[in-house]
């Protein structure tokens, strides 16, 4: 049974991780700074990615796999907060990077973005990329087998800070309304965060990812506009669209492609949950709560 340490374990993509190891019998330990309500049964070591000491003391050689999911991952937030969108990003990532080196451990799972490939990422962008390139560095200089893992338009019907769709549905269920920073136009690949976890694991079980650059999306593009129109049909034809034209410019809105040097391969689930399927489900948990 293999060992793995998932940094971040308690956060949205993080939480779909954890059960999906667990799901595969690995031993997996949640190091974050708070326990997720969706994983309480999971052993838990409360620690900061900033702590560099309690992160040493903490990694042994006897873990075979360490996945960094923590971070700051909101992008509107980090335009605004650059120092500890860096502190978080970057040095955190290099924390767990220098622990994993001195406990002699060989494999490492980053969690990037799409925005590591693109110039509308802004500070949360330029961290992610950073990291990337120190992982790629400390694969050269000491060894350690890494995969970069860029998550595109992750959602689910649990209530995160960072899971944009869901908020939309409970804005939609709760004062009849959507309102959005652009014209509607944006196009997106949403995967669903149980089929990103899917991914995320698979990609441990084969050499074949060792030391790539991965891109997870989903497999159908649509406009946010379109997402809208759904959600609205769900709820009867009530709900008011508001699409603020002037606003989303730090946003991508065809493709998060910029020219890089690193070319990424695209992975994608097969089978995957449908996106209304995903929605439904959004909306089932969020009328359920209100209900409570």
């Amino acid at each position: 049974m293999k060992k793995i340490i998932v940094f971040g374990g308690s956060g949205f993509l993080g939480s779909y991780v954890v059960q999906e190891l667990a799901k595969r019998n690995y031993a997996v330990i949640v190091a974050d700074i708070e326990r997720s309500p969706y994983i309480d049964d999971t052993p838990f070591e409360k620690i900061s990615i900033l702590d560099a000491a309690a992160i040493e003391s903490f990694l042994s050689s006897d873990v075979d796999v360490v996945y960094n999911l923590a971070g700051f991952a909101n992008l509107d937030k980090a335009i605004h907060h650059p120092v500890e969108t860096f502190q978080l990003n970057v040095m955190g990532n290099l924390n767990i990077l220098e622990g994993c080196r001195k406990a002699g451990i060989q494999r490492y799972v980053y969690a990037s973005s799409a925005y590591a490939m693109n110039d509308k990422g802004s500070f949360y962008g330029i961290s992610k990329l950073c990291s990337e390139k120190i992982v790629r560095e400390y694969q050269k200089r000491f060894g350690i087998n890494y995969t970069i893992l860029r998550y595109g338009s992750v959602y689910s019907e649990r209530a995160y800070e960072n899971n944009y769709i869901y908020h939309v549905v409970k804005e939609a269920l709760q004062n009849k309304r959507i309102i959005h920073s652009g014209d509607g136009e944006e196009i997106r690949e949403y995967i669903h965060a149980a089929d990103a976890a899917r991914l995320s694991v698979d990609i441990i079980e084969n050499d074949e990812f060792l030391n790539e650059n991965l891109m997870l999306t989903g497999v159908e593009r649509i406009r946010r506009v379109e997402v809208f129109q759904m959600i609205n049909e769900m709820l009867g034809g009530n709900i008011e669209i508001k699409l603020q034209k002037d606003g989303y410019h730090h946003h991508y809105k065809t493709t998060p492609y910029s020219f890089q040097p690193e070319a990424s391969k695209k992975l994608v689930a097969n089978p995957y949950i449908d996106m209304g399927q995903g929605i439904l489900e959004c909306i089932k948990t969020i009328q359920a709560q209100n209900e409570e």
